[in-house]
């Protein structure tokens, strides 16, 4: 069906607004870093080699390969200790396993060699490693030391433009922006409760705003047909 004329802005309480997102995505597989971390898969090292692996694959397909890597090797001194051979096997199924092999390996020994065996919660650190980008830096930090980030992906990019929340044209700009304008506590919701939102109800083509909680609100910008 074609999408209605645009309500009202939505609430300006962003809690209120995650809070009926988190309602609204509870039945829904959680992103897959935040599930890998819920069950026990949080360091800092672990969380950017999923992460890496995460990059272009989807979730579904990232929880399966991160978990056949981490049952054969999953701190950085078992895995610098694989051979890129076997290491590109294991992630085999994600996009582009073998730059992501070159960039794990390479990281895993510069943690050993550099870092005693544990990554660093420092943002600088993060962002000279290969395939760690402002996306991943950010998500090892909020979810692997407890630090208030912004993660923006592609779905968080997304929606938040549809809500007319913010309006930039990179996930980079986006990220900014809602540093500016979201409280810190909110952070890191943003990455944990839109990934899924926006794979499930806010979707990329066809947006489910027959059940979507923001329905009333939402301005719906560039929807041009709804479900």
């Amino acid at each position: 069906m074609s999408a209605p004329l645009p309500p009202a802005k939505l609430p300006p309480d962003i809690g209120e607004v995650l809070a009926r997102v988190e309602a609204a995505v509870r039945g829904y597989p959680k992103a897959a870093l935040f599930e890998l971390a819920e069950t026990g898969f949080d360091r800092p090292f672990q969380v950017a080699v999923g992460c890496i692996i995460s990059t272009r694959t989807r979730d579904e397909v990232t929880l399966r390969v991160v978990r056949r890597l981490f049952a054969r090797a999953q701190t950085p001194a078992q895995i610098a200790g694989l051979s890129l051979t076997e290491l590109e096997g294991l992630i085999r199924g994600s996009a582009f396993a073998e730059t992501k092999a070159r960039q794990i390996r390479a990281i895993a020994e510069r943690t050993v060699t550099e870092f005693g065996g544990e990554l660093p919660c420092d943002e600088g650190v993060l962002l000279s490693l290969p395939g760690i980008g402002p996306k991943c830096a950010s998500l090892v930090l909020g979810i692997a030391c407890g630090q208030p980030r912004v993660a923006v992906d592609t779905h968080v990019h997304r929606v938040v433009h549809r809500w007319g929340y913010v309006s930039a044209r990179t996930p980079v700009e986006t990220m900014r922006a809602l540093q500016v304008r979201v409280p810190r506590q909110y952070w890191l919701d943003l990455n944990r409760l839109l990934v899924p939102f926006g794979k499930h109800i806010c979707r990329p083509r066809i947006p489910r705003c027959g059940i979507c909680p923001l329905a009333d609100f939402c301005p719906r910008l560039g929807v041009t047909k709804s479900a």
